[in-house]
């Protein structure tokens, strides 16, 4: 869904009842700027701000997305949600 000043946010209940929220800004088809919130677990929990930077700059494409989430998550810890989950609501937001 599109709100104002051309930033996107989407959000998705996942599975077991959690939920995952993105806002992000996309321009010349790259994401300019990316927040990931919601009620899941990341462990080490300042993690989820590394993951952001690795997104930013990127080619707003599902495959892009997955290659960077699915080896983030290699070396982190998540509960309560999944890397697929993290890909779905980046996705959805556009």
């Amino acid at each position: 869904m599109k709100v104002k000043n051309g930033i996107l946010k989407g959000e998705l209940k996942v599975k077991n009842g959690k939920l995952i929220k993105c806002t992000l800004e996309i321009k010349d088809g790259r994401i300019k700027s990316i927040k990931l919130t919601g009620d899941f677990f990341m462990h080490p929990e300042e993690k989820i701000e590394e993951l952001e930077e690795r997104l930013i700059g990127i080619k707003f494409d599902k495959e892009k997305l997955e290659n960077i989430i699915f080896k983030f998550f290699e070396e982190v810890e998540i509960i309560g949600a999944s890397k697929e989950d993290f890909v779905e609501v980046i996705i959805k937001a556009r």
